[in-house]
C-alpha cells in the first residue's frame, strides 16, 4: 500500500498533474496515522471510485486515480472518521520538507510517528525538532526548495470538488489549535517544542479538512482574514431596458448615452431609484410639484436595469462569499457576471446568494459585473390578479387593488395622503462578504424579572449564537460594555466539533450596580449597553465579530378585564406595562417620510423623531402600508426612549394565501423579527392594518384568506423568534366578538367616525374612544410656504382652496364635502386663501388635543385603564400635501415645519396637564355638540365646567389649583383657587361647578330669551401651580363654537431677549402662531398656538431667530402681520 501511494505521488508531481495534492498526502498520513488496516483505507478509495467513475480518466496513473477521484464527502469522512476530528501540526512541516521528496516521505512518517508514541513528552519534543530542523536519516542532502519565481508551476489545489486551472501556486489548507504550536522558519511557520502535552492525543496524525491557513508554495503561513465586506456602492450606472434586444445581457456593454434607452447613465447615489435618478438627470420634472405626478406614471410601466463593475481578490482561507441584497424594488433578475443568481419578488426581504469560493462553478472573478433587472410590479400586480381573482382593497383613494399580491411598500400605489409613484431600483445596500467562518447570527436576549415578594427588578442577559462556514475557530468571546466604552462583563467559551449553534452561550444575572434599566422617555433613562461577540480562529486571529446594542426591559401587553365598568361597559383593558409600571401611551403613526427612501438620511429620520420626543410623545406607530423601517429608524428610538408598535405591512386589503405568497411572507417576517427583536424600544409585532375592519365594513366579504397570517404564522415567528416574548396583536384594529374591529370595550381601535364615516363632530372625541386609540385625525392644510412649494407660480387665478391645484395635493376621500361640514360648524367662512389655512390647521389643533385631552382624562388608576393609548394619524407627510400630518413634509436643513396641533398635543402629554370640559344646558333636546351655545331653535340656559388634572409621575404631588374667568365683551373677571393632590399615574377630577359669567343685570339677552346664561363669551383658564410658584400646566376652554365669538383685539404686548420671547395680553387670544419674516433656518419653538389671557404671560423660546422680526396670526385675525 505504501509503495503504491509513492508511486503516485511520484507519478503526479512527474506529470505536473493538476489533482488533490492534499488528499494524496491524507492518503499517506492516514495509512500511517489510522489505527486501521491499510487494506480498509484502500477499500474506501476504491469505492469512492466506482461512486464517481467520470472522474477516472483525469490522471495517468491508476494509483493516483485512487486519490484524486476521493470527493468532498468522503474526504471528510475520513478525518471524521468516528466522529473525532484529526487533525496534526506536524504535517505542515514534512509537507514542505518532503514535497519535492517523495522517497523519504514514508521513512519520515513512520519515524514520526514512533516519537508520537512514546509516553514521555520530552521525546516528542525531541523527535519533533529533529524532524524539523534537521536532515532525514541517510547521507546529508541539501534542502530542495522551489522558488516561486524561478522554478513554475501548474497549479495544485486543495479544493475538494475537482481539478483547478486558474491558481497559481500550491494551497494546501490546515486548521491548527493553538498559535503556540508553530514558531517562526525561513519559510512558514514550523512546529517548535512549545507543543502541548495533549496534541498527540486530541489531534491523531493527518491533514484536517478546515481552512483556517493557506500556504503557498515558498512562502510564510497566512492566517485566514477576517470576514470581510465589501459595500457594493459605487460604479454604479443604471438605464431603461431596451425591448427590442432580446436579452437583458446584450444591454450590458452598451455604451453612455443621452437616450436612456440606447445606454447607460451613471448613478448619482448609492442605494438608488430610478425616479431619483431622472430627477437629478433634469430627464423629468419634480413629481411633488404641480401635476407632475400623472406625468411620470410610464417609469412604473416599464423595465429598468442596474449594473455595476467590482474587483474581487479572495483573502487568504476564505471559501465562502455570500452577495446580499438587503433591498430590492421589487421584481428583480440579479445577474453575476453573465449568469442568473437570483430572481426577487418582495421588496422587504433580504436576498442571499451563497458561492463557494474553492468550487469550480465559483462566478466570481479578478474583474465583475452585477446586473439588476427591474420588471414592473404594476403589471406583476395585474398578472396576478387575472390568475386569483380581483379582490376588495380599501376605497377607491387607496390605490389600484391588484397591490394586495405583490409584496411591495402599498402606498406605491397611492393612498389617500400620498400620490401614486412606482418606485423602482436598489433601495437599500448590497454587499458581498466573504469569510472562513462567520457569526451567521447574534441573539442578544436582554431581559428584567422581577423578585415576587419585593419587586425587586434583576436583569439579566443571555446570547445565543449561530456559527457559518468551515469549522477554523477555537472559541467565542462575549463582552458586556456600556455605551463609553467601559468594560462590565466579559466571558470567553472554548468551542469543539462541528456544532455551529450555540443557546446561553452566556447567561449572566446582573445586578443594578453593573447595569441600569432601559425606560421609556418621561419615566427613567435611556440606559443602552454594547454586547460585542468576536469568533475567535485557532491561531487567536480574529475571524468576526458581531455588536448589538441592548436595554434591559421588560414589555407585556396586559389585557385583563377592569375592575369597574366605564360609559362603554366593562371589557378588558390594552395596556403596555414596562419594567413593571404602567404607562399612559402617547404617540403618532408613521408613514415613510418621503416616496422615494433613498433620500431619507439619518439626519431626516432623527430630527422628525426627535419632533416627537420632544413633543411629549412616547410612542410611534409604524403602519402597515409602507415599509419595515431601517435600523438607524430604531437606533434613534432606542435611543430617545420611544416605544415602537410595528406593525407587519399589510393595509386595508383582502391579501391572498397562496403558498407561493405565504411562503415569500413568512421569510419577509423572519428577516425583519430576527433583524429588529434585539431593540428595546420595540414592544409590539401587529400583524395588520384595518384587514380585519375592512370585512367588517364592507359586509359583503366573507373570507380573508390572509387570516393564516395574522393567526398562525406571525405569532409563530414572533413567539419562536423573541425572547424575551415581543408581545403580538392580531390586528390594528382587532378586538371584539366576530372581529368586531369597534367595539371600545376589547383591543384597540380606530377612531374613523369623526371626520370620515358617520362624520359626528370633533366635540364627541370624548364619548368614542376605546381602550386604545391606534388611530384618529382630522387633516389640515400645511404652511403656506409649502403650498407656494407645490403651486410653483401657478396663475393666481389658482391660489384658492378649491382650486384643481389644491385637489392634486388633497388626497383625501370626499374631503371638500369633510372639509365644508366641519368647517362650517366651527368658524366663519372666508375666501381668503391664508385665512382657510389658518383655520383648518385651528380646526385640527382644537380637535385632536380634545381628543388627546379626554382620553387621558380616562386613564383613570388600576383598576380603570378605560383608555389607556392615544395615537394620532399621523405625524408626517411623504410629499407636499393636505393631510392629517401635525407636522409638514418640508425639512430644511433638517428643520422641520410642525403644525399647531403638534403643540397643543405636546401640552396634553406633558408630565402634568390639566383639562377642563365644559357643558352647555340647553332649553330642549337635541343633537347638538354639548359645548355650543345655542342662539336659534334651542336656547342655552346654563353651562357646567369640570376641571381635571393628569400627572404622568409615580407619586402623588400637591398643586394649587388656580381659575380665572375673562368675558371676551366686557373687562368683567373672576377667579378662584384651591389647593389639590394629583394622584400618581393617573388622572385626578379636580372641580365641578357652573360656569360663571359677568352679571346679566341690565343687559338684553342675545337671542331675547329671558332664561339665558352669560357665560357664552366666558373664557375659562386653569393653571396647576407648584409650592414655588411655577406653573406646571395650564389650559384656556374658549366658548364655542368659534364661529359666533365677536374676537377683540389682544393687544399683544411681545418682548424679544435673544431668543426668549415673552407674550402677555389685555383680552384673550386663541391659537397664537407665531412666525418670522425673512428668509433663513427655520426656527424651532419651544411652544406655539398659544392661548393666553390676561394676567398670565407666556415665555417660549425661538432657536435660531436670529433677530430676525415676528409675526403672528391669531383667531380674528388669521393673516399673518408683523408684531416688532
Amino acid at each position: 500500500m505504501h509503495s503504491n501511494l509513492q508511486r503516485a505521488l511520484a507519478d503526479v508531481l512527474a506529470a505536473n498533474q493538476e489533482v488533490k495534492f492534499v488528499n494524496v498526502l491524507t492518503a499517506y498520513i492516514r495509512v500511517a496515522g489510522f489505527k486501521k488496516s491499510s487494506s480498509d483505507v484502500l477499500t474506501t478509495f476504491e469505492r469512492a471510485m466506482d461512486k464517481h467513475p467520470d472522474c477516472k480518466d483525469q490522471v495517468n496513473s491508476e494509483s493516483a486515480k485512487l486519490v484524486a477521484k476521493l470527493r468532498h464527502d468522503y474526504w471528510k469522512t475520513m478525518f471524521n472518521w468516528g466522529g473525532k476530528q484529526r487533525c496534526c501540526p506536524c504535517c505542515v512541516n514534512l509537507v514542505e520538507q518532503y514535497i519535492d521528496d517523495p522517497d523519504k516521505f514514508e521513512e519520515a512518517l513512520l519515524k514520526l510517528h514512533e516519537i508520537e508514541g512514546k509516553t514521555q513528552q520530552s521525546s516528542i519534543h525531541e523527535g519533533l525538532a529533529q524532524l524539523c530542523d534537521a536532515a532525514p536519516p541517510g547521507p546529508k542532502k541539501p534542502r530542495r526548495r522551489r522558488k516561486k519565481i524561478e522554478q513554475p508551476h501548474k497549479a495544485i489545489t486543495s479544493d475538494p470538488y475537482g481539478p483547478s486551472t486558474s491558481a497559481s501556486s500550491i494551497r494546501i489548507r490546515f486548521s491548527w489549535r493553538d498559535d503556540k504550536y508553530y514558531h517562526k522558519s525561513n519559510t512558514i511557520d514550523t512546529i517548535g517544542p512549545q507543543l502541548p502535552e495533549s496534541s498527540p492525543q486530541d489531534f491523531p496524525s493527518c491533514l484536517c479538512p478546515s481552512p483556517a491557513f493557506e500556504i503557498q508554495r515558498g512562502s510564510r503561513l497566512t492566517p485566514v482574514a477576517m470576514v470581510q465586506t465589501i459595500q457594493l456602492n459605487q460604479g454604479w450606472s443604471w438605464k431603461q431596458r431596451n425591448t427590442k434586444l432580446s436579452s437583458v445581457l446584450d444591454e450590458v456593454d452598451l455604451p453612455s448615452h443621452g437616450n436612456i434607452e440606447e445606454g447607460w447613465r451613471a448613478a448619482r447615489a448609492f442605494p438608488s431609484e430610478v425616479h431619483v435618478e431622472l430627477l437629478r438627470e433634469g430627464l423629468i420634472s419634480d413629481p411633488y410639484v404641480g401635476f407632475n405626478e400623472h406625468k411620470i406614471q410610464w417609469i412604473g410601466d416599464v423595465e429598468w436595469l442596474y449594473k455595476c463593475s467590482f474587483t474581487f481578490n479572495k483573502p487568504f482561507g476564505h471559501e465562502h462569499a455570500v452577495l446580499a441584497f438587503e433591498g430590492l424594488d421589487t421584481i428583480c433578475d440579479v445577474y453575476l457576471n453573465g449568469k442568473g443568481i437570483l430572481s426577487t419578488d418582495n421588496q422587504f426581504r433580504t436576498y442571499i446568494h451563497e458561492i463557494n469560493l474553492f468550487d469550480d462553478g465559483n462566478p466570481l472573478k479578478e474583474t465583475n459585473t452585477l446586473l439588476l433587472h427591474f420588471k414592473s410590479a404594476k403589471a406583476l400586480a395585474k398578472e396576478e390578479e387575472a390568475k386569483y381573482g380581483k379582490v376588495r382593497a380599501g376605497s377607491t383613494n387607496l390605490g389600484d387593488p391588484s397591490r394586495v399580491y405583490v409584496r411591495k411598500a402599498q402606498y406605491d400605489w397611492r393612498w389617500d395622503w400620498g400620490p401614486e409613484l412606482m418606485t423602482v431600483g436598489p433601495y437599500r445596500p448590497i454587499t458581498l462578504e466573504t469569510y472562513a467562518a462567520r457569526l451567521r447570527d447574534v441573539h442578544t436576549r436582554a431581559s428584567v424579572s422581577f423578585d415576587e415578594v419585593t419587586g425587586a427588578p434583576s436583569p439579566s442577559l443571555r446570547v445565543d449564537v449561530t456559527l457559518e462556514g468551515s469549522p477554523a475557530y477555537e472559541s467565542l468571546e462575549v463582552v458586556l460594555k456600556d455605551v463609553s466604552g467601559n468594560e462590565i462583563k466579559r466571558a470567553q467559551a472554548g468551542l469543539q466539533g462541528s456544532i455551529t449553534s450555540f443557546r446561553d452561550l452566556v447567561q449572566w444575572y446582573l445586578s443594578l450596580e453593573e447595569v441600569n434599566l432601559w425606560w421609556p422617555v418621561g419615566y427613567g433613562e435611556q440606559n443602552l449597553y454594547d454586547v460585542i461577540v468576536t469568533l475567535v480562529g485557532f491561531n487567536k486571529q480574529v475571524l468576526d465579530t458581531k455588536m448589538k446594542r441592548v436595554g434591559f426591559r421588560s414589555v407585556e401587553l396586559i389585557q385583563e378585564p377592569l375592575a369597574e365598568p366605564d360609559q362603554y361597559g366593562t371589557g378588558t383593558t390594552f395596556l403596555f406595562e414596562v419594567n413593571g409600571v404602567r404607562i399612559f401611551i402617547g404617540g403618532s403613526n408613521w408613514i415613510p417620510a418621503d416616496n422615494f427612501l433613498t433620500t431619507i438620511t439619518e439626519e431626516r429620520y432623527r430630527a422628525w423623531l426627535t419632533l416627537l420626543r420632544d413633543g411629549n410623545q412616547n410612542m410611534v406607530r409604524i403602519w402597515g402600508g409602507g415599509i419595515y423601517e431601517p435600523d438607524i429608524f430604531f437606533d434613534i428610538c432606542d435611543e430617545l426612549g420611544i416605544l415602537v408598535w410595528q406593525d407587519f405591512q399589510f393595509a386595508c386589503g383582502v391579501y391572498p394565501a397562496h403558498p407561493a405568497f405565504v411562503e415569500s411572507v413568512r421569510k419577509e417576517a423572519i428577516d425583519n423579527v430576527t433583524r429588529l427583536r434585539h431593540h428595546p424600544s420595540l414592544v409590539l409585532f401587529c400583524g395588520n392594518n384595518e384587514d380585519y375592519q375592512m370585512i367588517l365594513q364592507w359586509g359583503d366579504t366573507e373570507n380573508l384568506p390572509a387570516r393564516v397570517l395574522y393567526e398562525r404564522i406571525f405569532p409563530d415567528i414572533v413567539a419562536e423568534l423573541t425572547d424575551p416574548p415581543i408581545p403580538y396583536h392580531r390586528g390594528s384594529p382587532y378586538g371584539g366578538k366576530g372581529w368586531n374591529t369597534a367595539d371600545p370595550t376589547v383591543g384597540d381601535v380606530h377612531q374613523w367616525d369623526i371626520w370620515g364615516g358617520k362624520e359626528y363632530p370633533y366635540q364627541d372625541y370624548d364619548k368614542r374612544g376605546g381602550r386604545f386609540v391606534s388611530e384618529f385625525g382630522i387633516p389640515s392644510m400645511p404652511n403656506m410656504r409649502t403650498i407656494a412649494y407645490w403651486m410653483d407660480g401657478a396663475d393666481k387665478s389658482q391660489w384658492y382652496s378649491q382650486s384643481t391645484l389644491m385637489a392634486q395635493h388633497t388626497k383625501a376621500g370626499a374631503f371638500e364635502r369633510r372639509f365644508a361640514i366641519v368647517m362650517n360648524e366651527n368658524f366663519r367662512l372666508t375666501g381668503n386663501l391664508e385665512t382657510h389655512v389658518f383655520n383648518t390647521q385651528l380646526m385640527q389643533s382644537e380637535a385632536v388635543s380634545y381628543a388627546y385631552r379626554s382620553w387621558r382624562r380616562a386613564w383613570r388608576g388600576r383598576g380603570k385603564e378605560y383608555t389607556s393609548g392615544v395615537l394620532v394619524w399621523q405625524l408626517n407627510d411623504c410629499w407636499p400635501v393636505t393631510s392629517w400630518a401635525i407636522a409638514d413634509y418640508f425639512a430644511r436643513l433638517v428643520q422641520l415645519r410642525p403644525k399647531p396641533s403638534y403643540f397643543t398635543i405636546a401640552r396634553q402629554l406633558a408630565p402634568i396637564s390639566v383639562g377642563i370640559s365644559r357643558t352647555v344646558i340647553k332649553n330642549r333636546a337635541n343633537d347638538r355638540p354639548r359645548q355650543f351655545y345655542e342662539f336659534g331653535s334651542m336656547q342655552s340656559h346654563d353651562a357646567t365646567i369640570n376641571v381635571w388634572g393628569a400627572n404622568a409621575a409615580l407619586n402623588s404631588r400637591a398643586v394649587k389649583l388656580e381659575l380665572t374667568y375673562h368675558d371676551l365683551n366686557s373687562s368683567w373677571t373672576h377667579s378662584d383657587s384651591s389647593d389639590v393632590i394629583l394622584f400618581p399615574n393617573q388622572s385626578t377630577e379636580l372641580l365641578s361647578t357652573c360656569c360663571p359669567g359677568p352679571p346679566k343685570e341690565g343687559v338684553e339677552p342675545p337671542s331675547g330669551d329671558p332664561i339665558w346664561t352669560s357665560s357664552y363669551s366666558v373664557v375659562v383658564n386653569a393653571r396647576l401651580i407648584d409650592s414655588d410658584g411655577r406653573v406646571l400646566a395650564r389650559f384656556a376652554d374658549w366658548p364655542q363654537p368659534y364661529r359666533y365669538l365677536a374676537v377683540p383685539d389682544p393687544q399683544l404686548s411681545i418682548e424679544v431677549s435673544g431668543e426668549q420671547v415673552t407674550v402677555s395680553v389685555q383680552y384673550p387670544v386663541k391659537g397664537l402662531w407665531f412666525s418670522v419674516e425673512g428668509d433663513g433656518p427655520e426656527v424651532s419653538w419651544s411652544d406655539n398656538s398659544l392661548d393666553v389671557v390676561p394676567g398670565d404671560p407666556q415665555v417660549i423660546t425661538a432657536k435660531r431667530l436670529g433677530g430676525r422680526r415676528l409675526r403672528a396670526a391669531y383667531l380674528g385675525k388669521e393673516k399673518a402681520s408683523l408684531i416688532m
